[in-house]
């Protein structure tokens, strides 16, 4: 296995920070928007009528379904198989192996890595299902404490290949959303063109409080299942849009496929300067660097460019060597391990100006590994300017172990270190040149307090 991972989106397709104070450099501070608020009088008592219905729906009854019905998008994923004793003993000297011989960490996070193993095959010997077992070789992993190895079982290996591919397949209205626990919603990161959810005026930084009238977040996980349905079944949903009332909406579910969204387009300028945009939330999907060189091709010649990278959860590096060779070429630093390090070089695919247009990427907190790398070498060759919040520092690059059982650990197994500046970035995260403290759910695209910042930079001489 070749492909290398770095970084979880944490993405849920049918269901998807507070404003700052402080922007150095940029405009003066934005008023804080309104947050999202309790709806519960609001939610109409008799469905509003959907603004689209899908062609295939029409002309059939449109109703809701109860609450405690336990619904799927698609086809539940076909359980594991089971596994014998000795073939479970087999990936857990596999994965305990993988470990020894190639992991980052050679201290192993502090644990005694041979004891945690033999805690687990004392409970496989001792009998253990299945799915329990899967269940152990993930808290083996997490016990490293790196934050971003993980183990995938066979069905979750054989579900993510779709993704991998540009191919989601789901039954419901169309948009990505990330739930935000500590805000009790969930926000829409981007919408599929031409969806039920587009056709009927979602837009990203929308939040969704409540699905049916019950909230979508509360006292607990998010409650994602509720968006979920059968093609042609409705579903009512309480939205607020950054700096509004909350609202009632209803929408009725069709079958989708296709890549996740990236949003590209022109951002309007005083000057009429030609400023381009493109916002994409993962390298976790090999269509991604196709889609950017797209946009590239029907944007033209560009005077400046923002690259939104701050809801980008990492994914494969051919995906993201692959959007750099748009904006830059040459060495940019190295991937190092305990036996040495390898060069990170990047042959240049040009499209109109794109490697010399003043560009500016936009990273936060959510920005995570390969989308941390992504920016920071961007920054550290002189390239673009950052806007936004320090990331977390996770950039690592991980490996795929695969064992017999069609299994497969993602183990941490070299860091990035960049070529000029110090490489501090795994400790101290990749810090922005423009601070601008602002979370997606509270603004809008036509209010977005780094996209405001970038412009300034990118107008500076």
């Amino acid at each position: 296995m070749n492909k290398l991972l770095a970084g979880i989106p944490i993405l849920a397709v049918v269901l998807a920070c507070s404003l700052g104070q402080a922007v150095e450099q940029g405009p003066a501070p934005t008023e804080p928007l309104a947050a999202p608020t309790s709806t519960e009088s609001e939610v109409a008592p008799i469905p509003p009528t959907p603004a689209y219905i899908p062609p295939e729906c029409a002309g059939l009854a449109l109703a809701t379904l109860e609450p405690d019905v336990v619904l799927f998008p698609t086809a539940a994923p076909a359980p594991n198989a089971p596994l014998s004793v000795e073939v479970q003993l087999e990936v857990l000297r596999g994965l305990e192996d993988a470990v020894l011989d190639q992991y980052l960490y050679r201290d192993f996070g502090g644990i005694d890595w041979s004891a945690a193993v033999a805690e687990v095959r004392a409970g496989v010997e001792a009998g253990m299902e299945t799915e329990s077992f899967y269940q152990e070789l993930q808290a083996l992993i997490t016990k490293l404490g790196d934050d971003h190895s993980y183990f995938q079982t066979p069905a979750e290996l054989v579900a993510d290949q779709a993704n991998l591919q540009g191919q989601v397949n789901f039954v419901g209205i169309g948009m990505l959303v990330l739930p935000r626990l500590e805000r009790g919603v969930g926000t829409i990161l981007a919408v599929f063109p031409d969806s039920p959810a587009d056709l009927g005026g979602l837009r990203a930084h929308d939040n969704i409080l409540a699905v049916d009238a019950i909230p979508i977040v509360e006292d607990g996980p998010p409650q994602q299942q509720l968006l979920r349905g059968p093609a042609c079944s409705q579903v009512v949903l309480t939205v607020q849009t950054p700096g509004e009332s909350a609202r009632v909406a209803s929408f009725v579910r069709a079958a989708l496929t296709g890549a996740l969204p990236i949003d590209a387009r022109l951002v309007p300028t005083a000057d009429g300067s030609r400023v381009g945009y493109i916002f994409f939330p993962t390298f976790l999907d090999e269509s991604i660097a196709g889609r950017v060189e797209q946009a590239l091709v029907e944007f033209g010649p560009l005077d400046g460019l923002i690259l939104d990278d701050r809801m980008n959860g990492g994914g494969l590096g051919s995906t993201a060597e692959g959007t750099l060779a748009f904006f830059t070429a040459g060495p940019l630093g190295y991937f190092v391990n305990s036996q040495g390090q390898t060069l990170l070089n990047i042959d240049p695919h040009p499209v109109h100006n794109s490697q010399t247009v003043p560009l500016v990427v936009l990273i936060g907190e959510d920005t995570v590994s390969y989308g941390e790398i992504f920016a920071g070498v961007l920054q550290d060759i002189g390239r673009a300017k950052l806007v936004g919040e320090t990331t977390l520092g996770n950039v690592e690059r991980l490996h795929a172990f695969d064992f017999d059982d069609g299994s497969r650990a993602w183990l941490a197994t070299e860091r990035f270190d960049p070529l000029n500046s110090a490489p501090t970035w795994e400790a101290n995260g990749v810090v922005p040149d423009v601070v601008v403290t602002a979370a997606w759910e509270d603004f809008t695209a036509e209010a977005d307090p780094a996209v405001a910042a970038a412009l300034l930079l990118l107008a500076q001489p």
